[in-house]
């Protein structure tokens, strides 16, 4: 009998990992004291295993969902790692991930520690790069992979050998690149690499930034252009459809006008360049979740909120929202004049390349809600409160969503 997908809920204000069983939400594994760092957020890995990284604890950890089922542990491994986190990638093995620093609970960048981590040599090594708020991938090749930094101030793509950062001192050495090539400064966020064409992409203001590797060294290619008003604020490499997906925003730079923000779902199919976008409505929405049949973003309003979901048929095919769900509001929801990310209640929104299920939850009140394509299936419940909205990972076995080799 085939396994059932599993939800990863994390409340990283309260400290806890519940693994549920899909769609019963039957409890199948609970993990407490840990503090996943949410910027850096879930990361699939080859073998079913899920790593993330605990900032309270400074540690990387591994979990095997179906780990229990079979006599494993939960917790299949855990490596000293820099925080606060702000960044989470693995090359093509899976056993080979990179971690980066950035703000945590601070106004300015102040970390320039860089973690490498072996998980077959058990090794883990910190060094020293730059202060900043860095993106990361880890593009494969002849000699092992690199460990390319997206940095804002100066805008910059630095690349290292992941073998020299491993063979670093103790004490958390300055290492220089080997490559940097320039980017437009204050500029970056979200990355991505595919390996079947060997691109990594860095979402930025005027479009998504391309490079390809070619030995050591990053060529840079022309950026694709957002298509959209606004700019990227995501992305993330969807395996079933070979697609690149972002939600574009424009609108009011004043953050106490978020109502007012436009949100466009953006998509570049990878194999045939077409790109476009779809309109998604005014408000706060942030991430996206790949799903077997749908796209999903969830969307923040004052006029209500609601779990869109898109039908996309790439790459000839027609890109179209299917459906709009609502959902119940929040206690403690972004209020107009405010920052829509300062002391209110978020959604964090899940799905597997390899299932048609999407998960999203409502921030503060402990509740999950599991939609099946594009009906609601059931309202799950945890004992904490998912402050923030907490963070969610929707895992099926042989999905391929470790094809997307950055957390989320």
């Amino acid at each position: 009998m085939p396994l059932a997908p599993r939800l990863l809920i994390a409340d990283q204000v309260a400290g806890s990992i519940r693994v549920l069983d899909l769609p019963d939400g039957r409890v199948t594994g609970v993990v407490e004291g840990r503090h996943l760092a949410e910027h850096a957020g879930f990361l699939a890995l080859p073998n079913g295993h899920w790593a993330f990284v605990d900032d309270l604890a400074g540690e990387l950890v591994v979990l095997d969902p179906y780990g229990p089922d079979a006599g494993r542990p939960l917790i299949a491994a855990t490596m000293p790692v820099a925080t606060p986190a702000e960044h989470l990638a693995a090359d093509s093995s899976g056993r080979r991930l990179a971690v980066t620093t950035g703000l945590g609970r601070n106004q300015e960048p102040w970390s320039d520690l860089l973690t490498t981590v072996d998980l077959d040599r058990r090794r883990s090594v910190r060094v020293r790069t730059r202060v900043g708020e860095p993106g990361v991938t880890m593009p494969s090749g002849p000699g092992g992979p690199l460990v390319v930094l997206r940095h804002r101030e100066p805008g910059t793509l630095t690349a290292y050998r992941y073998g020299d950062l491993q063979s670093a001192a103790p004490a958390s050495p300055p290492i220089s690149p080997m490559c940097e090539m320039e980017l437009p400064d204050h500029d970056g966020h979200g990355d991505t690499y595919d390996r079947l064409t060997g691109r990594l992409f860095a979402a930025a203001a005027r479009g998504v930034h391309r490079a390809r590797r070619d030995g050591d060294r990053l060529l840079m290619e022309e950026p694709i252009a957002w298509a959209a008003p606004g700019r990227g604020y995501y992305l993330r490499l969807d395996p079933v459809r070979r697609t690149l997906w972002s939600c574009v925003r424009g609108g009011p730079s004043d953050p106490g006008k978020w109502p007012e923000w436009t949100n466009d779902a953006w998509f570049h199919a990878l194999d045939t360049g077409r790109t476009g976008h779809v309109p998604l409505g005014p408000g706060l929405i942030f991430r996206l979740a790949v799903a077997a049949h749908h796209i999903a973003y969830a969307r923040v309003h004052p006029d209500g909120d609601e779990l869109i979901l898109l039908t996309a048929q790439l790459p000839g095919g027609e890109v179209r929202v299917t459906a709009r769900r609502p959902l119940p509001p929040m206690d403690g929801a972004p209020k107009p004049g405010g920052t829509p990310w300062d002391g209110v209640q978020r959604r964090a929104v899940a799905a597997s390349p390899g299932a048609a299920l999407t998960a999203v939850t409502r921030g503060g009140h402990g509740e999950v809600h599991l939609f099946d394509k594009t009906e609601l299936l059931a309202t799950l419940t945890v004992p904490t409160p998912l402050h923030d909205g907490g963070h969610l990972a929707l895992a099926a076995p042989g999905d391929r969503a470790w094809e997307d080799p950055v957390g989320r």
